[in-house]
């Protein structure tokens, strides 16, 4: 492939990577984050005021956070020194805010990214800048500062959790960058790979940005128009771009697989579909929420556990977030495709609202609650026994309306632990029988 020859003003341009160069200049430029820059937001409000307090911003790589940092301390008109966790030790922190009185007026704005590799040491020597207002710490991390921040810390911090862009600003953000960088809006650039790009960032818009310009590096400029099709992208990805679409019936038919595979106890291909959504870059929070809504629907009684394990893999995936969320999703697919099925409580709940959306019957007076006078002289409660104090805390009584008496809706699977609840209900009832015989 031939490239045209480039200026020299434009070979500088290019010595900064198009991420850099798209860097907004004001917060109102930045795309995404509206929970906390948007009017009324929380951070938004701060600037409004000329206040800036410190913040632990956390949130996945390539969304914003070092640019907001920069941005916040710009929009207050407070200096700003960025420093990295990776590379600066306590006593390196410690002649930095010793230094403090030759700062601005104003506090400076002290920016440390990777927070969360800074051992106790490090976090404990910021605390007393912090503390007096000397400074505003603003510390940037990837990971949970519930667990990588100490509480000293956290306590004098506002933690803010910053989003991963989604399709839409994605999108946006590319078309920025064609439309309105130095360097590509020079060039016939016609963006055919858009969704590809977007799938493949993951709502990472250094990600983003990245592949678009090695894209543009890598096309055939010598034509009258620069194509960035999925051929080129999957060239200068080296991967395989997915043929997916999140909005469109591929996403429902995998997703049915998957939940299909799993009830049907194949964890083989439960897995295998679940990598296919994976791989295309269906988020993985609603592959999570899928498998809770299984969990019940088509495990439920027959090993409650499941339930427990999916929806702490739906909290840890939000947490945690891609590639590592991928660990967590495998364990719990296998875990449900292998473990007993049931769906005699799904079955029961679905007779249950049926009949309710018909029968409107009055709640027996013995089961209703008599807490006026008046209502203990018209029978509210009357006749109600206490499980509680009989043996085996269970007392036979009517809990249904009169007319209703008799109908079941909970039919006891043929599973281990059903048939246990089924043999313990059953116990149950023949020990008052034997009471009463007695």
């Amino acid at each position: 492939m031939t490239q045209l020859p480039l200026t020299d003003q434009t070979s500088r341009q290019t010595d900064t990577p198009l991420a850099g160069r798209m860097r907004p200049n004001s917060l109102d430029k930045v795309i995404g984050q509206t929970h906390l820059l948007g009017e009324g937001a929380p951070i938004q409000q701060f600037v409004a005021h000329g206040h800036l307090p410190s913040l632990i911003l956390h949130g996945e790589a390539g969304i914003g956070k070092t640019t907001i940092a920069m941005l916040l301390a710009k929009a207050v008109n407070r200096p700003f020194y960025p420093l990295s966790a990776i590379n600066i030790g306590v006593k390196q922190l410690r002649e930095i805010l010793d230094h403090k009185d030759g700062f601005d007026i104003s506090p400076p704005v002290v920016f440390i990214d990777e927070i969360h590799r800074f051992n106790k040491a490090q976090q404990d020597a910021l605390l007393g800048a912090v503390e007096s207002g000397d400074i505003t710490l603003i510390g940037a991390t990837t990971e949970n500062p519930s667990f990588s921040v100490n509480n000293a810390l956290l306590s004098r911090c506002q933690v803010y959790r910053l989003q991963p862009l989604n399709q839409t600003q994605i999108a946006e953000l590319l078309q920025r960058a064609i439309s309105q960088d130095a360097v590509l809006s020079k060039l016939p650039i016609k963006l055919q790979a858009q969704n590809s790009i977007v799938n493949l960032a993951q709502g990472d818009a250094r990600k983003a940005l990245n592949l678009l310009e090695m894209a543009v590096q890598a096309s055939d400029q010598t034509q009258a128009q620069i194509i960035i099709d999925d051929a080129l992208l999957s060239r200068v990805a080296q991967t395989s771009l997915q043929r997916y679409d999140k909005d469109g019936e591929q996403h429902y038919d995998i997703i049915s697989a998957m939940i299909k595979s799993v009830r049907g106890s194949d964890p083989d291909a439960a897995l295998y579909w679940m990598a296919r959504m994976l791989v295309a870059g269906e988020p993985p929070e609603f592959i999570a929420r899928r498998l809770v809504i299984l969990a019940s629907e088509d495990i439920g009684n027959a090993n409650p556990n499941a339930l427990l394990l999916a929806d702490a893999a739906l909290r840890s995936v939000k947490s945690i977030g891609m590639p590592e969320a991928r660990i967590i999703l495998g364990q719990v697919v296998v875990y449900l495709a292998t473990s007993a099925k049931s769906n005699s409580t799904y079955t029961a709940i679905n007779q249950a609202m049926a009949l309710a959306k018909k029968d409107q019957s009055p709640v027996p007076l013995h089961l209703r609650n008599g807490v006026t006078e008046l209502m203990q002289t018209q029978g509210y409660g009357k006749g109600y026994v206490y499980p509680h104090d009989h043996r085996n805390h269970y007392y036979p009584q009517q809990y249904l309306p009169d007319n209703l008496v008799g109908t079941q809706f909970y039919q006891y699977a043929d599973n281990r632990r059903e048939q246990h609840s089924k043999q313990f209900m059953a116990w149950l009832q023949s020990q008052v029988a034997a009471n009463q015989s007695s």
